[in-house]
């Protein structure tokens, strides 16, 4: 009764109940049954139905209870949905065709921020593919339910991705400090990428965009969106100023070396320290 309850809750079901609990070849093999005369939702627009007939037994690998492999066992149901047609019914604990439980996803998704994807994988014993399907799945899956209406200001920048000079330009909601978007390369097709899925509406609504001064970035950022404020971010105009300056240190230094006077001479640290 202990590991039912823990399945019950850890799924959040409520039209399915937990058939049986089997331990078997070191694993728990659950099985799950729809309730008996219980309208199921239809998978694209929720609509309650009675279903239809059902499909074969599929397989999802679930949350390690104890540290013991754990599979949920179940044959969908379908449903004759009137404005979709015959849909499978919308299973809580599965995203689509994935074999992996939706809070397993979520497990594999939130480790991957703190730990390598490899070390991930060999903890909660899935493949590197397994866990790199999960991240993209939770990615998709918050995408899908994000809320971009409000965002007035991004910040684009780009990051290196490994060695070789391989960039992603990534776009920031600097309001809220989350990341929006992220795209391979730092050229201009890249930022355009990003305006076009951000699209037309929301595009107007941006009133400032924080940058490098790399000039592709202020080049499609003023065909896009011509009418926000550009503010280049402190780090770079402190960096174009510092090389400015140790530039006329070094003009400076040579025309007093060929006047005779060593001045400036040990002086390099001075003018280019932070102040």
């Amino acid at each position: 009764m202990l590991v039912e309850s823990i399945v019950r809750f850890t799924l959040g079901i409520k039209d399915h109940r937990v058939v049986s609990v089997k331990f078997s070849h070191n694993q728990l093999r659950i099985e799950l049954n729809a309730k008996k005369r219980r309208k199921l939702p239809c998978s694209i627009c929720g609509k309650r139905l009675r279903p239809k007939d059902r499909l074969k037994e599929r397989v999802w690998k679930h949350v390690s209870l104890w540290g013991i492999p754990v599979f949920l066992c179940y044959r969908p149901r379908r449903v004759v949905c009137p404005e979709h047609g015959i849909r499978v019914e919308a299973i809580p604990w599965s995203m689509g065709k994935k074999p992996i439980s939706f809070p397993l996803i979520t497990v594999l998704a939130f480790w991957t921020r703190m730990l390598p994807w490899d070390q991930v994988a060999r903890l909660f014993d899935v493949s590197w593919n397994t866990v790199r399907a999960a991240v993209k799945a939770a990615v998709e899956y918050g995408r899908k339910r994000e809320d971009y209406k409000a965002v007035r200001f991004i910040g684009i920048d780009e990051i290196s991705r490994k060695k070789g000079h391989t960039y992603h330009t990534n776009v920031y909601d600097l309001e809220k400090k989350r990341l929006i978007w992220s795209g391979a390369h730092r050229g201009k097709d890249s930022l355009r990428r990003f305006f076009e899925w951000w699209g037309k509406e929301r595009t107007a609504a941006i009133e400032g965009v924080c940058c490098d001064m790399w000039q592709n970035y202020i080049d499609v950022i003023h065909e896009y969106c011509g009418d926000a404020v550009i503010v280049f971010d402190k780090f770079h105009i402190v960096r174009h100023l510092i090389e400015a300056i140790d530039e006329v240190r070094k003009m400076e230094a040579k025309a007093l070396a060929e006047a005779g006077s060593g001045a400036l001479k040990g002086t390099k640290d001075i003018w280019l320290k932070n102040p």
